[in-house]
């Protein structure tokens, strides 16, 4: 039994109809199942006018696009996205070849509270799975890369769970510990994805089979990125563990335009949980309260769970970054930046702040093991029982 297994049950059963995974998957509220069975074969011949023709003969009428319940219009956008994403990869504006999509996918931005055309999440967890597979090419590849992300959904949202949990404790609480453990072990599933990836998927194939069909649209003269990985909210966990007040600009800048492709309740949770302190800064601040070599064990049990998941993460940007410049690289690049909008840059930099991060926070466990002074017991009581000021952070705000 996977992760997967265990989890999803759990959060189909929520009232989110954007959870419903196994509806939103069986919906076929265009009749599209047959024409986007042919969009592979459209695109290996780069047939445009097919192409046009097909999405033309999608797109519902005013009356029709009203009536889609939340589950229907998440997957109309799926069957609308993948003819929009062929078209702009021949070269086509998709909304200048077919005007008349142009209202409907602004409505159905409406009805489903997010942006007006395909996310990463259309594209993979919203899909169907076997023959119903929509997909750009049909190469076994593409298939491989979608399953890498299906598998890590709904460990994320577990993962936002036991971050939100998290936010409302301090290191001293027991359950500080417990929730990094679990969140933890929820985003290990990005590590095996990215595992799964390396093993699956060609970095040639990505960067000249796939990457074109990534590109962004106009929508009614705003671009939008196409279904990035990028999309899939790993930030989302940064921000309590870090992000939230150990950023830096530019990962700032890249977040406030991703959050906008990411489901309405995430959204949310970037907008309560932004600017807020973050559980590295906690832990950082209730070590320096302390003033003896050894950390109380449940302060010292927060400080080695918090370097366990930011190691995770290290370990996952790590991989990251080593598929990205091979797909990048000068040989095989087709774009200077990522699907999400990211040069490798950026990506260098994240990776950078979470090595920081981690290593802030594992200093603490050298200290855990000092020696205890015979004459100086080690203190079991946190800053809310001290009657002094508490002394200056040792560890100053992380810049990158």
């Amino acid at each position: 039994m996977t992760l997967y297994d265990l989890v999803a049950p759990a959060i189909e059963a929520r009232c989110e109809p954007r959870y419903r995974i196994a509806g939103i998957r069986a919906a076929d509220p265009l009749g599209a199942d047959a024409t986007v069975a042919a969009v592979p074969a459209m695109n290996r011949d780069a047939d445009i006018p097919a192409l046009t023709v097909a999405l033309r003969t999608l797109v519902p009428d005013h009356d029709r696009t009203a009536s889609l319940s939340v589950v229907d219009a998440l997957a109309a956008v799926r069957d609308l996205g993948l003819l929009l994403g062929s078209l702009k990869r021949h070269g086509v504006e998709p909304l200048a070849a077919v005007p008349e999509a142009l209202p409907v996918l602004q409505e159905l931005a409406r009805r489903t509270d997010m942006v007006p055309r395909d996310t990463v999440h259309h594209y993979t967890t919203w899909n169907p799975l076997g023959d119903r597979q929509r997909m750009y090419t049909g190469e076994q590849m593409e298939g491989h890369l979608q399953n890498a992300v299906r598998m890590v959904f709904p460990a994320l949202v577990a993962a936002l769970g036991t971050c939100d949990e998290l936010a409302g404790l301090e290191p001293y609480d027991p359950r500080f510990a417990d929730a990094l453990d679990r969140t933890g072990q929820h985003v290990q599933a990005m590590v095996d994805s990215i595992d799964f990836t390396v093993a699956q998927v060609s970095p040639e194939f990505f960067a000249r089979g796939l990457r074109p069909y990534f590109e962004e649209i106009d929508v009614a003269g705003r671009d939008y990125l196409g279904p990035a990985a990028a999309q899939v909210p790993l930030w989302l966990v940064d921000l309590t563990l870090w992000q939230s007040d150990r950023s830096s600009p530019e990962y700032d800048a890249f977040l406030d335009e991703s959050v906008l492709y990411s489901l309405p309740s995430w959204r949310a949770f970037h907008a309560a949980h932004r600017g807020s302190t973050s559980a590295v800064s906690k832990l950082s601040a209730a070590i320096s309260w302390e003033s003896t070599p050894r950390l109380p064990p449940v302060l010292a049990a927060s400080a080695v769970s918090a370097a366990r998941v930011l190691r995770i993460l290290k370990t996952f940007r790590a991989r990251h970054i080593g598929i990205a410049r091979k797909a990048y690289s000068d040989e095989l690049r087709l774009y200077d930046a990522g699907s999400g909008g990211a040069p490798i840059a950026l990506l260098r930099s994240v990776l950078d702040l979470t090595r920081d991060n981690e290593t802030l926070v594992r200093h603490a466990n050298v200290r855990m093991h000092a020696p205890v002074p015979a004459s100086e017991p080690a203190s079991t009581s946190g800053p809310a029982s001290r009657a002094s000021a508490p002394a200056p952070l040792r560890e100053k705000r992380l810049t990158p």
